[in-house]
């Protein structure tokens, strides 16, 4: 199944015939090609010739290459630029380091650099807890990449990922406040990623690893967590897996199904799947079966994946054997994290009354919801143009914010557990339903509620260094342990 196109906007400077009639010859090339025009802007007007910006609205870049042939094909119409929306807002990088104080006089310099920074640092020096109130590591997360499971895209390396990385710190700020900052590093070896990290630990308040290939990235993250006495999370795993989490928490109880009841089968067994399976066994669930692509992972054949034998020896209960349809027979839910259109309407079919299906491959789903509606009591998708979106944005923002807060010195399973059941609580009884399972990435609620819990079931389990009193914020914090 293709990928599915993303719409955009290119501003096309065109140089035409100072005729009549010219631009209307344009604007039928333009929309016969498949580009809409949204706006005319003049530039210049000469005697034979006129200048003007003309903004297309494109709905792929197979359009927006046909836009442009047309327009070439054109007697007398000269292209003199081609600007695209989405490349002009990344002109320059999507974020810049702003400081909170002004330096507007000498006694200002004084303060903040030398000579009055030199007491401050001396303070540090002498309580380096006092780092987490006197510096940017009170709120401040690493965005880290090898640059080899990036998105959809693979592996194209550390500049490859350097937008995509800018674009995760721009949601943490947005979101929760947090001042995060892209590190791509331009190596796939294990020891010298934690030994980068370790050493450029001290700026941070927390780790935040992405788009790490499995099943490297298993390594890199478990190795950081025993070195480090500061929040080390990989999103691809563990935001994903609470998110589904929160989303099929609610599932059951629209269908009336008890978590500990249900059948799950998970298709994709990397770093999301398996941080899903466990997270789900966690939970309370008692029969899940992964898949991929040779078949269901079970106890009679022989992985050398270490995370495969891990999984095989933890679950598939009844030892099940067989293809992605041989599975599904009379299972409850389907947990997509794999590939496009590898479920069939007639695989849903023959599973158990009222099927859940979690289909997350991005941007084009295991099933399109339109395809596997006439079969499924409740859809999910990691889509944002369909009901129930399960969205990592749900999980990472309010799980930093909340291990920042209380200065936690791990993410534990407790408090991404919290966190899920957090995101599902957002969604009231009365509001339940198959089309909404899950709350939008929009609702302000769900930071707050997700750093809320994180950061109780921290102080719960004695991984804060601080424990905020209840209502109060961050800076009437309860004195702690530093």
């Amino acid at each position: 199944m293709p990928a599915v196109p993303i719409g955009f906007t290119l501003i096309m400077r065109l140089e035409t015939p100072n005729e009549a009639g010219i631009f209307s010859k344009l604007a039928a090339a333009i929309g016969d090609a498949g580009g809409v025009i949204g706006a005319v802007d003049m530039r210049s007007v000469a005697r034979t010739f006129v200048v003007r910006d003309v903004t297309v609205t494109v709905s792929s870049d197979v359009i927006a290459d046909a836009v442009r042939r047309a327009v070439e094909q054109l007697e007398g119409v000269k292209i003199v630029s081609v600007s695209d929306s989405t490349f002009l807002a990344h002109l320059g990088g999507k974020i810049q380091i702003e400081p909170k104080i002004p330096v507007k006089t000498r006694q200002d310099l004084s303060i903040v650099y030398t000579p009055g920074v030199a007491r401050v640092s001396m303070a540090i020096a002498a309580d380096p807890s006092k780092a987490f109130q006197l510096s940017i590591k009170r709120n401040s997360v690493a965005v880290v990449t090898d640059g080899t499971a990036v998105l959809g895209l693979g592996d194209i390396g550390p500049l490859g990922a350097l937008p995509v990385m800018e674009g995760k710190a721009m949601l943490f700020k947005q979101f929760a406040g947090i001042d995060a900052f892209p590190i791509c590093l331009d190596t796939k070896d294990v020891d010298e990623i934690v030994e980068t990290v370790v050493r450029i630990a001290p700026v941070f308040g927390g780790i935040n690893l992405e788009d790490i290939a499995a099943p490297r990235c298993f390594e890199v993250e478990r190795r950081l967590i025993d070195a480090l006495d500061i929040p080390v999370m990989h999103d691809d795993q563990h935001g994903t897996a609470v998110v589904i989490l929160a989303a099929l928490i609610n599932a059951a109880k629209v269908v009336g199904k008890r978590m500990e009841d249900l059948t799950i089968v998970v298709a994709g067994s990397g770093a999301a799947g398996t941080a899903t399976i466990k997270m789900l066994l966690e939970s309370g669930v008692r029969d899940v079966i992964p898949v991929d692509r040779a078949g269901a992972i079970n106890r009679d054949d022989r992985y050398e994946n270490s995370h495969w034998r891990w999984l095989a020896e933890h679950t598939n209960r009844e030892n099940r054997r067989g293809s992605l349809g041989d599975v599904l027979r009379g299972a409850d839910v389907f947990i997509g994290v794999s590939a496009p259109g590898v479920l069939s309407p007639e695989a849903i079919a023959g599973m158990s009354s009222d099927p859940i299906v979690l289909a997350m491959a991005n941007p084009t789903p295991e099933i399109m919801p339109d395809i596997a509606a006439p079969h499924v009591a409740v859809m999910a998708t990691g889509r944002s143009d369909f009901p129930n979106q399960v969205n990592n944005l749900l999980a990472f923002p309010g799980i930093f914010r909340g291990a920042l807060d209380c200065r936690a010195r791990r993410i534990s399973e407790k408090m991404k557990m919290a966190a899920a059941r957090a995101i599902a609580s957002i969604v009231a009884d009365d509001e339940r339903s198959a089309e909404y399972i899950i709350p939008s990435v929009f609702d302000t609620r769900v930071v707050d509620v997700v750093a809320k819990a994180v950061v109780q079931a921290a102080v719960e389990e004695g991984v804060a260094r601080r424990a905020l009193m209840m209502g109060e914020g961050e800076d009437v914090a309860r004195a702690g342990p530093a």
